[in-house]
């Protein structure tokens, strides 16, 4: 297994597995997050590769056996009245191949990603996960996470 930063080469794989972090959202909860439409590899491949010229992001690939199984998107986040919280890193994806799982890939990441907003000398790194996603829970949980928040949505 290979941690690597993305480049513009892993386009295919990105939307991809943005595809898939998709999937496993709106099939957790179809009234509150987005349905993958036709074009929705495309898009978040489009999305994501935006991102790496930006020196607030990163973009972590874990590639085995030449295949990118999984990534990691991670950004800085400015101080945030409405959030009642300071500068802060955010993994705002981890997306791995179902086939990757369990494997260490998904820790690495988040690894690289903690590694990452450490060399930035930021103070905390923050995330989301959905209260359905036991094995993500139990994945940051390890890594020394602490659960803060509660989201609660009302459709109107």
């Amino acid at each position: 297994m290979v941690i690597r930063k993305a480049t513009r080469d892993d386009r295919a794989a990105l939307g991809r597995l943005g595809v898939l972090l998709m999937d496993v959202h709106y099939n957790f909860d179809r009234r509150r997050f987005l349905e993958p439409g036709a074009n929705a590899s495309a898009g978040y491949a489009r999305f994501l590769i935006s991102q790496l010229d930006d020196p607030d992001s990163m973009i972590f690939v874990a590639q085995a056996d030449g295949v990118v199984v999984g990534y990691c998107y991670a950004v800085v986040e400015p101080m945030s009245w409405k959030e009642l919280r300071d500068e802060a890193g955010f993994i705002s994806d981890l997306a791995l191949d179902p086939a990757a799982r369990r494997q260490g890939a998904g820790r690495k990441l988040v690894e690289a990603a903690i590694e990452w907003f450490r060399e930035r000398k930021l103070a905390r790194v923050m995330l989301w996960t959905s209260t359905q996603n036991a094995a993500a829970r139990e994945l940051f949980l390890r890594a020394g996470f602490r659960p803060t928040m509660t989201e609660m949505t009302l459709d109107l």
